[in-house]
């Protein structure tokens, strides 16, 4: 005779909750159920391993049976069971987990042997409630190992629960979910399919280190079968009884036992790539954080990598058990395009197992794997530097990106993962190569910015510099620049634009040269000042110009090249570089400008909007006015 019980009030409350909002998908009651499964015979084949029972892993397994007619799945295990006490501490009091209590028993028995082969993975005792988010009732029929009586729990909710004695002939657990209605938004008879029951299976629980078994339905096309028989008799129907799961991960074997190959196809299967990856990562560490972890770097990034609907981050696994798909702390925005899993016993989880607390344990374990795809990566360049090239042809914008989103934290990280095409044989270089070739004297890394190298090699001021026999680094991605001035320097180098007003390249004769010419022509180049208007911020003389007429430079930190590419964001702010127009004093066009001076003001000024016009143009600059450059360049013609 059964007696109904309620919940207590806690609970109850609890219940309510998780099973309207905890668990936002409802296909992971799967993931528990069997978990729990897993636990009952971790237990027992621990029982059996310290106490000589002589039961051996391979005799246990999970089943699956899935019955459409009565609208019923049942999950059995043979493992430990429960008594009817033990039913009603883990069944009736919510988060009351036997496992938790079991797993701290273990730890605190020091006679116990074989510990380390345990793996408990349920610890917070809510997991089987999650149940009732797809079955209206529940029934738990247990026979502990060695007791003579079984026991079925039943519940239908929040209601409350009984308990009674009942048949089963051998020991373990056999837990019959009677599914809900179908309704306008949800089909609960898809739990009851093959397909499905396989998918998830092979989605949550593939790594459980038992067999999780089921008969499977196969239909085969009769090829005898006449066009118009029926359609039940166009196939032969057979059932198999089937393993779902593969038991066993790869990222838990020993290294030596796998191929490039395994990794291969485990990574295009996994991840849904048709090409390999470039690399991967396999790594085991133990310590303040204990984790498996493979990871793998495509070879191109995914259509989608550099928009906002690009979602990274890691599988994370416990013991072998899914717990998200996509964690993303544990992986930092410049290594988001790394794809792969993390599995440990070590995390903190939350009552549901599905939501995982930002917890000590995680942040240890995504620094340590920052570090390590750091050190693949660097390995990388230094030994396969064709096949680094290809990687950051596909990612090298993250890694720049990295180092100027942090402002500057992530320098000593990324730094030597850097790759510029070089001024020297059109190659590209690490900034460690750049500093190694530098002429004696030099104290700056010099680098110019633009949309092309075939840009950047027309402008001006790089002329000068080639002739001074200094390395340049071509900066072409919108990113670079920014990314340079946040770094400040590489090796105690600073980083120095050629384009800059500042560049310091003339001997101190030049110098003083140049500055006694800017003081005999400062009424000339504050007229053309005057012309310009706000357009620049200076107008001098230079002698850094060889065969050019004259050159944009910026005065601050602000390039022209980083206006343009600021002012093409999608904002109402407009940024503006203080720009100066360096006049070359030794081009004919000087001559001309100190007679038009002396001669004709208003031509003067047309010069000089013509010149700073076609100054910006060689810098890759759009024009504010074309159609007055073709007026001011028609009149000039004509003259």
């Amino acid at each position: 005779m059964s007696r109904k019980k309620a919940f207590k009030a806690e609970s109850k409350r609890l219940l309510e909750m998780m099973i309207n909002s905890i668990y936002t998908h409802k296909e992971i009651f799967i993931r528990e159920l069997i978990s729990n499964a897993s636990d009952a015979m971790d237990k027992l084949y621990f029982k059996s391993l310290n106490e000589n029972l002589g039961l051996d892993r391979g005799d246990f397994q999970i089943r699956l049976t899935p019955d459409k007619d009565a609208r019923t799945l049942t999950i059995t295990d043979n493992g430990i069971g429960m008594t009817a006490e033990e039913l009603e501490n883990n069944l009736g009091v919510i988060a009351q987990s036997g496992s938790l209590k079991f797993k701290e028993e273990v730890k605190g028995d020091e006679k116990a042997e074989n510990n380390d082969d345990i793996s408990v993975i349920g610890q917070f005792g809510v997991g089987f409630y999650s149940a009732f988010m797809v079955a209206s009732k529940v029934t738990v029929r247990s026979k502990a190992y060695g007791a003579d009586t079984a026991y079925l729990w039943t519940s239908e909710g929040v209601d409350g629960y009984t308990i009674e004695e009942c048949e089963k002939d051998s020991h373990g657990t056999e837990i019959t979910l009677y599914m809900k209605e179908n309704t306008d938004d949800e089909d609960y008879d898809e739990f009851l399919t093959d397909y499905k029951l396989r998918n998830l299976v092979k989605k949550y629980s593939d790594y459980i280190r038992y067999p999780i078994k089921m008969e499977v339905t196969h239909r085969h096309p009769k090829e005898d079968a006449p066009e118009d028989a029926p359609e039940e008799e166009k196939y032969e129907v057979h059932t198999e009884d089937e393993t779902l799961n593969s038991m066993i991960p790869l990222w838990k074997k020993n290294k030596s036992e796998l191929k490039d190959e395994d990794y291969n196809n485990f990574y295009q299967e996994k991840f849904y790539d048709y090409t390999e990856p470039l690399a991967h990562i396999h790594s085991k560490t133990e310590g303040t954080a204990t984790y498996s972890a493979l990871m793998f770097i495509p070879k191109k990034a995914p259509y989608d990598y550099y928009s906002k609907e690009y979602e990274k981050g890691l599988q994370l696994y416990s013991n072998g058990v899914l717990i998200m798909d996509k964690c993303s702390d544990l992986l930092p925005d410049h290594f988001s395009f790394v794809k792969g899993l993390v599995d440990s016993e070590d995390l903190s989880l939350n009552i549901s197992r599905e939501m995982l607390q930002h917890d000590r344990q995680l942040k240890i374990i995504a620094r340590s794997l920052e570090r390590t795809i750091k050190n693949e990566l660097k390995k990388m360049l230094t030994n396969e530097r064709e096949k680094y090239e290809e990687f950051w042809k596909a990612f090298g914008l993250q890694i720049k990106f990295g180092i100027y989103n942090g402002y500057g934290m992530n320098k000593e990280l990324l730094q030597d993962l850097l790759l510029f095409t070089s001024s020297k044989d059109k190659k590209q270089v690490t900034l460690e190569e750049y500093v190694a070739g530098m002429k004696e004297g030099q104290d700056c890394i010099y680098y110019a910015s633009g949309d092309s190298i075939e840009r950047i090699d027309a402008l001006p001021v790089v002329e000068s510099v080639k002739d001074k026999g200094y390395e340049i680094l071509y900066l072409t991605d919108n990113v670079d620049e920014f990314c340079v001035q946040m770094m400040t320097d590489y090796n105690e180098k600073k980083f120095k634009s050629v384009q800059a007003g500042d560049l310091d390249l003339q001997t101190e004769e030049e110098k003083k040269e140049i500055k006694e010419k800017n003081e005999d022509s400062k009424e000339l180049c504050d007229a053309i000042k005057e012309a310009l208007g706000d357009k620049v911020a200076a107008v001098r003389l230079t002698n850094t110009l060889k065969t050019h007429p004259v050159c944009i430079t910026s005065d601050g930190a602000l390039s022209a090249q980083m206006e343009k590419v600021l002012n093409s964001m999608p904002t109402d702010h407009k940024a503006k570089a203080d720009k100066a127009l360096e006049i070359n004093p030794n081009h004919p066009i000087f001559d001309k400008l100190q007679y038009l001076f002396d001669n004709d003001k208003e031509m003067l000024a047309t010069y000089a909007d013509l010149l700073f016009t076609q100054a910006m143009l060689i810098e890759g600059m759009a024009i504010d006015d074309p159609v007055k450059f073709s007026e001011e360049l028609s009149k000039v013609m004509a003259k």
